[in-house]
Order: C-alpha cells, then sequence, then structure tokens
C-alpha cells in the first residue's frame, strides 16, 4: 500500500508516479491512502481533472481518503479482502 500524508514535492512525484502506473497497468494495482482530506483536496483536484475529461471514471477510484490510522489500516485490509486476496486468514 502506498499512505501518503501531506508533504511536498517529493511526496506527490511518489503519489503520481504510483497512480500513473496503476492507472497505465504497469504495476498490479495497489491500496492507495490520502491522509487528510482537506490537504489533499485543496493539492489535487481530480474531480476537476475528471470533469475536463482527462483522467477516466475508473480512475476516480485508485484512492481514497483517510483521517486517523484505525481508518487506514481497515481500509487496506477491505480493499485486499474485496479483491479476494484477504492478507490475514481471520479478514
Amino acid at each position: 500500500a502506498l499512505v501518503a500524508f501531506p508533504g511536498g514535492l517529493g511526496t506527490l512525484d511518489e503519489l503520481f508516479e504510483t497512480l500513473t502506473l496503476i492507472q497505465t497497468r504497469k504495476i498490479e494495482p495497489i491500496p492507495v491512502v490520502l491522509v487528510g482530506r482537506a490537504y489533499w483536496k485543496r493539492v489535487f483536484d481530480i474531480e476537476f481533472l475528471h470533469d475536463e475529461g482527462v483522467i477516466d471514471t475508473e480512475d476516480l477510484d485508485l484512492f481514497w481518503f483517510a483521517e486517523e490510522a484505525e481508518e487506514i489500516w481497515d481500509g487496506i485490509l477491505a480493499w485486499y479482502v474485496a479483491r479476494g486476496r484477504p492478507l490475514f486468514d481471520s479478514c
């Protein structure tokens, strides 16, 4: 999983590279979590990109927002379960 916290250009570089590799199917999809919705909504307006027609509707599902550690972890576990690949036998 990639869990991105608010950061600068290096963080943006890693985030966009990962999203691009997933989008272009160069790597297997992984969970991508952006921590801090308020921050990321200002930095990265994916709805605008979609409205402009430069990204597909399916790209809106490449990541999700979370605020707390438990929410991040639960989301990652759920992501793997939804794909039939639970991380642990108990999931």
